[in-house]
């Protein structure tokens, strides 16, 4: 990955990057995985993001193309594996639990609905992982675009988290996303009936345009349990909002990497968003530029350049830059594994 570098990334680091990035960057939303966490017979297309990968991405693969996209910054991980039907879980899980040294990278198992409460209390313990990773998805007998957050996340399983003080990884349902009255009211209720857990809504609760985040942090900014990440936000103003109307201590940052690595940016268009994406790779909402009429860096880097920009204009201190980069997710984590050390 590294020699994917170009000549324009590494000014944009230089004159973008390097005097903003702190010492260390947390990325608390990352997907780590080889051959062994998919079911047999597992292929990826050409023009699917892992191919750039070569269909393996895992702790070296991503420490490789920070060094040369990074310079001079530490990477500390949270990962989890593919969250899709191609994934074995409990292979995902061996393989999760493999990678974390719970001091500098962490882990969450994968889970569905049809796993049981022991099934999860399993995957989580025996491979040392500080929590699990639901997605709408693994959700069966009712169409994708209905699965609501408590179709996603069963009680039995959800009571394990509570008892454990466990991490959930939450991408939220519904095509209204953030915005979704049924979800507004779900994610409240999930954060107050499991206090000791700690429910991260990935990617500021999937609000990709500013319509869709105006407005709809206020419930679950009133839960002390409630954290969001930034993976694959790059709409300043999004993070703007989000940076003055969401504890600013438990904003974590995230980057989605393999998918962050591709070249493109997310755009608002008419209230809603699309990914404009300069390699031949599908991704979600992705207009591709066939006729390369943009020069692109990668989604990582407008995701920076977006913090950045928003970091400015909210008027973030010196100490919030490296809490949001560092501290907020080295926290969290952290007390996961000092939790369950404590009650061995």
């Amino acid at each position: 990955m590294s020699d994917d570098l170009q000549a324009r990334d590494r000014q944009i680091y230089e004159r973008e990057l390097r005097g903003f990035l702190p010492a260390r960057i947390f990325d608390a939303h990352v997907h780590f995985f080889d051959g062994s966490c998919f079911v047999a017979g597992t292929s990826f297309p050409a023009n699917h993001p892992y191919s750039k990968v070569g269909s393996t991405f895992g702790p070296s693969d991503y420490l490789a193309w920070a060094a040369d996209a990074l310079p001079g910054v530490e990477i500390h991980t949270n990962s989890f594996g593919h969250p899709g039907p191609e994934s074995d879980r409990d292979a995902s899980a061996v393989y999760t639990g493999s990678t974390a040294d719970n001091r500098r990278s962490y882990g969450l198992a994968l889970v569905a609905p049809a796993d049981s409460a022991a099934c999860v209390r399993r995957r989580v313990e025996q491979n040392q992982l500080v929590g699990f990773k639901p997605y709408p998805d693994f959700v069966t007998g009712k169409p994708v675009g209905e699965v609501t957050v408590h179709d996603m996340l069963p009680a039995e399983q959800m009571a394990v988290a509570d008892e454990l003080g466990l991490v959930i990884m939450l991408h939220i349902p519904r095509p209204g996303r953030l915005a979704d009255p049924l979800n507004q009211v779900q994610m409240v209720e999930l954060c107050e009936r499991y206090p000791n857990a700690r429910i991260i809504f990935a990617h500021i609760g999937r609000a990709y345009f500013l319509s869709n985040v105006v407005g709809f942090l206020d419930g679950i900014a009133a839960c002390p349990n409630a954290y969001i990440d930034t993976a694959m936000i790059n709409h300043e103003g999004v993070l703007e909002y989000a940076f003055r109307n969401f504890p600013r201590d438990r904003i974590l940052f995230g980057a989605d990497a393999p998918y962050a690595l591709v070249r493109g940016k997310s755009v608002e268009i008419n209230n809603q968003y699309a990914y404009l994406v300069g390699e031949d790779y599908t991704m979600g909402t992705g207009i591709y530029d066939a006729e390369h009429a943009v020069s692109f860096t990668t989604f990582y880097y407008e995701q920076l350049r977006g913090i950045k920009l928003a970091a400015e204009r909210a008027g973030l201190e010196r100490c919030e830059i490296e809490d949001f980069f560092f501290n907020n997710a080295d926290r969290l984590f952290g007390s996961v594994v000092r939790a369950a050390r404590h009650d061995m």
